[in-house]
């Protein structure tokens, strides 16, 4: 069995999609917080997005299966929830695509969300729940599109 460096493993994880938003990577998303090579088994170190993600079992069993694919039969995932997970976690480029793809990335707390469509800061906030619980429903009055906004955490 082939070794592997951790630089090998994490660009393999750049493959691994996100289930609930796929055109974020799990890298993207920031929830791998390590790879170690202590011992015979890489582990995969995965912080979800919330202590509740639904997605967490098919972002487990989608990360075994592409190591597989890759020739890496036996890996060690192992959850932390602390520290929890934080949208600061998220790569820029990730938030960059959330936002070619029409959610609004996540913003801090002093600066305007805005509509990924047309980039009006015009919007309203129609529901705090959206499609996930990671989201909410807004809708722009410039363009009058519905559009999700990642909410900081």
């Amino acid at each position: 069995m082939k070794s592997f460096t951790a630089d090998e493993i994490f660009r393999i994880l750049e493959t691994v999609a996100d289930p609930e938003i796929p055109v974020l990577s799990i890298l993207d998303l920031g929830i791998v917080r390590a790879v170690n090579l202590n011992g015979e088994i890489p582990e995969i170190v995965v912080t979800p997005t919330y202590s509740g993600c639904p997605a967490t079992d098919a972002i487990n069993t989608d990360i075994r299966l592409k190591m597989m694919e890759y020739g890496l039969p036996k890996i060690k995932i192992t959850t932390r929830l602390s520290p929890a997970w934080t949208t600061d976690w998220m790569s820029q480029a990730g938030k960059k695509k959330l936002e070619d793809y029409g959610i609004a990335p996540p913003k801090p707390a002093n600066r305007e969300i805005t509509c990924p469509r047309c980039k009006s800061p015009h919007v309203t906030c129609i529901s705090h729940f959206g499609s996930t619980a990671c989201k909410s429903l807004y809708q722009c009055l410039d363009c009058k599109e519905p559009f999700d906004y990642f909410k900081c955490h």
